[in-house]
């Protein structure tokens, strides 16, 4: 049984989409289970489908406004690199509405409902392939997992959104009695989940470098902070889920073949810019091709 396990990473979801795409069109994979969170979630339904060019398309030519119904900050360019400040205004208009986060995100649930067709959708739950997002529940403490087996169109749309909801600047999401939030803070990277769920064989897309080349700026405002701290927080439980991931693929005889991020494509993973996500994409596609290349004394690190 094989895996493809995207993790987390906002905006530089756009590289792992050219990482599937090559491992999918080109290297000919056939995938029995797909795991993503956050924006690992946003893909892994147009990969079951391969429907390449149509999540390529989406993630090419998204914009803040695709994602934010309300956007709590301002994005600041200034020497030729980008940064966030706080929008007084929206986050006020927020809080004044009685939300508990910064900003929301609506439009990004319409935009999945947009893109994933009720047609598309029962061509998967009803295939033999199995499409399961991470998220967290805050109320309960626990992360959990949800497969797009068990939940009817709307729902299983609306935990795609949730996986995705980088509190507290986006949206809080209050179902079945618990509070929801971005499956990337309880698990960036799901790979022991979908090794308990019997893959043998993991293909595992980490949106971030094997080993850490980035010694962040200063931060300018309490946003630049939070987001830093959050930062932070993400890479280390990254690397926890990776070291859990190898220890149980060695108890359970399975392969992990990993695909890191060459370089760091951005430090906020929050601004959606339409020409690098596209150059990101490119990059992720030629990068997998170096990879898998049998010329290359450059493999997937492989571990088993």
């Amino acid at each position: 049984m094989r895996a493809l396990v995207i993790s987390g990473g906002g905006s530089k979801g756009a590289f792992a989409g050219g990482v599937a795409q090559y491992l999918i069109e080109e290297a000919h994979q056939e995938y029995d289970l797909f795991l993503g969170t956050s924006t690992g979630s946003l893909l892994i339904s147009h990969l079951g489908l391969k429907k390449i060019e149509k999540i390529k398309e989406i993630y090419t030519s998204v914009s803040q406004r695709d994602i934010f119904s309300n956007c709590p900050f301002s994005i600041q360019k200034k020497h030729g690199v980008e940064s966030i400040g706080i929008h007084h205004f929206n986050v006020l208009k927020n809080f004044y509405r009685g939300s508990k986060t910064f900003g929301e995100s609506h439009n990004l649930l319409q935009l999945i409902k947009n893109t994933i067709t009720l047609e598309e959708f029962n061509i998967l739950k009803n295939g033999p392939k199995d499409i399961v997002v991470t998220v967290s529940n805050l109320s309960l403490n626990q992360v959990e997992y949800k497969s797009i087996n068990d939940f009817s169109y709307d729902e299983f749309c609306e935990w795609v959104w949730i996986s995705c909801n980088y509190t507290p600047f986006m949206s809080l999401v209050k179902k079945n009695g618990c509070e929801y939030a971005d499956g990337g803070l309880g698990t960036m990277v799901p790979i022991e989940e979908a090794i308990k769920r019997g893959a043998t064989t993991v293909d595992a897309i980490i949106l971030q470098t094997e080993v850490t080349h980035l010694n962040r700026m200063p931060s300018k405002n309490v946003f630049s902070l939070l987001t830093n701290m959050f930062a932070f927080m993400l890479d280390r439980i990254e690397h926890q889920n990776i070291r859990i991931g190898k220890y149980v693929a060695k108890h359970n005889n399975a392969i992990i073949n990993f695909y890191y991020t060459p370089t760091v494509l951005t430090t906020n993973s929050l601004i959606f810019d339409e020409t690098k996500m596209a150059a990101w994409w490119k990059s992720g596609f030629n990068y997998a091709k170096f990879k898998s290349s049998e010329s290359s004394p450059l493999k997937p690190e492989v571990t088993n």
